[in-house]
């Protein structure tokens, strides 16, 4: 805790006042929260017993799922629980690691997703050298890429706000800890602090969206080489790849490539990337790749046949 701080604790605004909407909200959350854990764990569960999915693509999109997984349970269960409430308090130590694991599994997503386009243009561009290029050992030292770029970026977030000095007053008009409502609470200057947050957040953003764009376009462009069924196969994939970088990043960039200040807005948008995309990223993948729904099927009746196995007969 930095010099001058006499900050213990946090006060959440979160998202309404109003009673009635809190609990209709605490509904629509917690709805969400269950669709989210439950959609990616089965994503997860049906890679792992699935050996048709034994492809790289597959294994980062486990390891996708995971990070949805921790990423959304960073947030969603305290802003559930807040919503019946009447104080939203938080500990300056929570908010700290709030802020830090929220950024670290995001920060290891955007990393991943880049994995993940990589991926596909092997597959699609150099097809035959594809299982030498992404072999098991490549995966994984892409995995832990992966893992230490999110860790430098949420070290860096951490290591600007952690020593600021926090004088009072200790509300925040959020419903998480993140930095730009936290900047607003420090009382000395922050102008620095804030070009340098966005270069290492926003930035960031704004750069890995140019390149996988560009990335998506070559591959795209790639195809008119392809027969009409690896074409058509090809792009249900990308596709399903580019609508969540568009999901993630749009937000991303609108909150972080900017001056440190808050938008009425920002909490409603912050809401959109944290709490629906988690639950979307596998609705997206799920509906439109047919050798997930194929292993899924599988899987369920496999299940379901072992149960019949078990039940006692009469």
């Amino acid at each position: 805790m930095g010099e001058g701080n006499n900050v213990t604790e946090f006060v959440l605004l979160g998202l309404t006042q109003d009673p009635a909407g809190q609990r209709v909200l605490f509904v629509m959350f917690l709805l969400i929260y269950v669709v989210t854990m439950a959609g990616n764990l089965l994503i997860v569960g049906t890679v792992v017993a699935s050996p048709s999915l034994g492809s790289p693509m597959y294994f980062f999109l486990a390891c996708l799922s995971f990070l949805d997984i921790a990423y959304s349970t960073s947030i969603s269960p305290k802003l559930i629980m807040d919503l019946l409430r009447d104080k939203k308090s938080i500990s300056f130590t929570a908010c700290m690691s709030q802020l830090f694991v929220e950024h670290l599994f995001g920060g290891t997503e955007i990393v991943i997703l880049v994995v993940m386009a990589y991926d596909r243009y092997v597959a699609i561009c150099k097809p035959l050298h594809y299982l030498s290029i992404m072999n098991q050992k490549i995966c994984i030292i892409l995995l832990g890429f992966s893992w230490v770029g999110g860790f430098t970026h949420s070290m860096i977030q951490i290591l600007f706000v952690f020593n600021l000095p926090f004088c009072g007053p200790n509300i925040i008009d959020h419903f998480m800890c993140d930095m730009s409502p936290l900047l607003e609470l420090v009382c000395s200057d922050t102008y620095f602090i804030g070009l340098a947050l966005i270069a290492n957040g926003g930035a960031m953003c704004i750069v890995v969206f140019i390149l996988l764009t560009v990335s998506y376009g070559i591959v795209l462009r790639s195809l008119k080489t392809h027969s009409q069924e690896g074409r058509r196969k090809a792009l249900s994939t990308c596709s399903s790849h580019i609508m969540v970088v568009v999901l993630f990043f749009v937000p991303c960039i609108f909150m972080y490539a900017r001056p440190v200040y808050n938008f009425s807005s920002d909490k409603y948008i912050t809401v959109f990337y944290t709490v629906f995309t988690p639950m979307l990223n596998p609705l997206i993948y799920t509906l439109r790749n047919s050798e997930m729904k194929i292993s899924m099927q599988k899987l369920w009746c496999k299940m379901l046949s072992t149960n019949r196995i078990r039940l006692p007969s009469h």
